[in-house]
């Protein structure tokens, strides 16, 4: 008994010992919310020891949060260039740097919108039900600069620009068009493929060459508190089951 009572208490001891769970944080861009939930319970059932955090945003504002070392182990970046800043800043680790993938941009409205955005294409910016036109605000959303780009490119700034209501990021963009707050959205494909967005709305892909390319990718800071974990995480999405995943919310495996 006193030998069963004593392995009780080693057993105890070693509990209590025991390495606490390992928590990773990784700052996303928003098109990246859907996406990531199916991301996150595959890489659990894989790593679970790993506590995945994940906070969604936009990718300039993430950017300038890194650059004061917010406390995030990964960056995961609607702009390729936001993370190839931080490594030139001497703030990420260059050699984690990679490219998850290349971001497309669609016209979407609810279904019971009177707009035929699949018949007009970027024409139905021009129709008389689109009073307000969401899109994510340009000056820190890499979305929201591809909007822009295109709206500049196919001439119609001018006709929009006097109806256009701005989303923080790409998601919350999403939502003045699905609250109605606005009636037409430019929005990213990743969030126009998600379930409830599919069953609840239309929409019309913009041409690729319509803005300029929308190189998604990512990077380990300098300062990750679990360097392994991150890269854990990053190889996960490089793997064909992760590049499956992210496929099937529209973004593609190889940027072309």
């Amino acid at each position: 008994m006193i030998r069963f009572k004593g392995l009780v208490a080693s057993l105890l001891t070693l509990a209590c010992w025991a390495a606490p769970p390992r928590t990773l944080t990784v700052a996303a861009a928003a098109d990246l919310q859907f996406a990531l939930v199916e991301v996150k319970e595959a890489f659990a059932g894989m790593h679970p020891e790993i506590e995945l955090s994940i906070t969604y945003g936009s990718s300039g504002n993430f950017y300038a949060q890194l650059v004061n070392k917010a406390p995030f182990d990964l960056f995961l970046s609607a702009d390729i260039t936001y993370p190839k800043k931080l490594v030139d800043a001497g703030l990420a680790d260059g050699s984690t740097e990679f490219l998850y993938s290349r971001g497309r941009l669609v016209l979407w409205v609810p279904k019971n919108s009177p707009i035929p955005v699949e018949q007009l294409g970027m024409q139905a910016l021009l129709h008389p039900a689109a009073k307000k036109v969401a899109m994510a605000n340009p000056r820190h959303a890499p979305y929201g600069r591809a909007a822009e780009a295109a709206l500049v490119k196919l001439g119609l700034l001018a006709a929009v620009k006097p109806r256009l209501v701005f989303g923080e990021n790409i998601a919350q963009t999403a939502q003045f068009v699905q609250t109605g707050a606005a009636d037409i959205g430019i929005l990213a494909l990743s969030l126009a493929k998600a379930p409830a967005m599919t069953a609840a709305g239309r929409m019309w892909e913009v041409p690729e060459g319509a803005h300029p390319p929308l190189d998604q990718g990512g990077v380990i800071l300098n300062h990750a508190r679990d360097r392994a974990a991150a890269l854990a995480f990053r190889d996960f999405l490089r793997s064909p089951a992760g590049k499956s995943m992210l496929h099937r919310y529209g973004f593609t495996t190889e940027p072309h």
